[in-house]
């Protein structure tokens, strides 16, 4: 599933190819994704302005000049074509196509239908309840140490689990939680309420870090992550410690026949990596 950072990739090309134009074509080819389309969804499209792409967590939200936003979830294939002229017909899986000024055309592309589209009408973003119990931006200034103190105090469960909560961090994902977690040298395994404090200043930064390395390379494409234009995440490349289980982490000097070299557990029903030498 597209996380934060593929998330904001995607927004920063579709802020480039269609802020400011004006949608004349809406065209919906099926009732719905995972959810069905809200019953006015075309109609609320026509002859509005795209006015600002912004984003919140994983969402994409769609500024329109009507005070309207569309609120998208990519799930876990979905993605935006973006054409500048005649577009190719529309394949199979291009569920929603957009007609806009200046003979831009955008499909919404998603081969298992997990993505979801619904609108908050007048602007009321923060209390539509995909949203509103959302924790802060973890790239924003309401996000650092003393936050995590507060919401991790109490938590008995893992750190990792607890910082996917999108709670407490909006937009983690399990990807970027092992890699943050390595970064900040604290074993996924460790409880949450024993974060506070030191532990919790070295993890702040570190997922700031992480974050903003992952959108400086596009994302990361384990499978079907695409960007607007069609091209590739390159932060996989990166990883220290995700998909990597058994090999070294970076800057090893261990015996891999006596440690293994990075782990791979499960956690709630996801995979987790870490090396149990640097991160404790």
């Amino acid at each position: 599933m597209p996380e934060l950072p593929e998330v904001e990739t995607v927004r920063r090309g579709l802020a480039a190819a269609i802020e400011g134009r004006k949608v004349v074509s809406a065209v919906l080819r099926r009732p719905g994704l995972r959810l069905p389309f809200p019953a006015d969804l075309a109609e609320r499209f026509l002859g509005r302005r795209i006015e600002k792409i912004s984003r919140r967590a994983k969402f994409l939200l769609v500024h329109l000049d009507s005070q309207d936003v569309l609120i998208a979830h990519l799930g876990m294939t979905g993605g935006f074509k973006i054409f500048d002229g005649p577009p190719p017909p529309p394949e199979k899986h291009d569920h929603v196509v957009l007609g806009l000024s200046g003979s831009v055309t955008v499909y919404y592309h998603d081969p298992r239908r997990f993505g979801l589209m619904d609108m908050a009408y007048g602007g009321d973003v923060k209390s539509h309840p995909l949203l509103s119990r959302l924790g802060p931006e973890p790239l924003g200034p309401e996000f650092d140490a003393e936050y995590l103190n507060k919401c991790l105090g109490r938590r008995a469960g893992p750190i990792k689990t607890a910082i996917m909560d999108q709670a407490v961090v909006a937009g983690m994902g399990n990807i970027y939680a092992s890699e943050c977690l390595f970064r900040a040298g604290i074993s996924p395994r460790r409880k949450a309420y024993t974060v506070p404090g030191v532990r919790a200043r070295r993890l702040v930064p570190a997922i700031r870090e992480v974050l903003e390395e992952a959108i400086a390379a596009g994302g990361s494409t384990i499978s079907s992550y695409r960007n607007t234009d069609g091209g590739l995440g390159y932060f996989q490349h990166s990883f220290a410690v995700y998909g990597r289980k058994g090999e070294m982490c970076p800057g090893c000097d261990c015996d891999l026949a006596k440690t293994g070299g990075v782990r791979h557990i499960q956690q709630a029903g996801r995979s987790t990596f870490y090396c149990a030498k640097r991160q404790r």
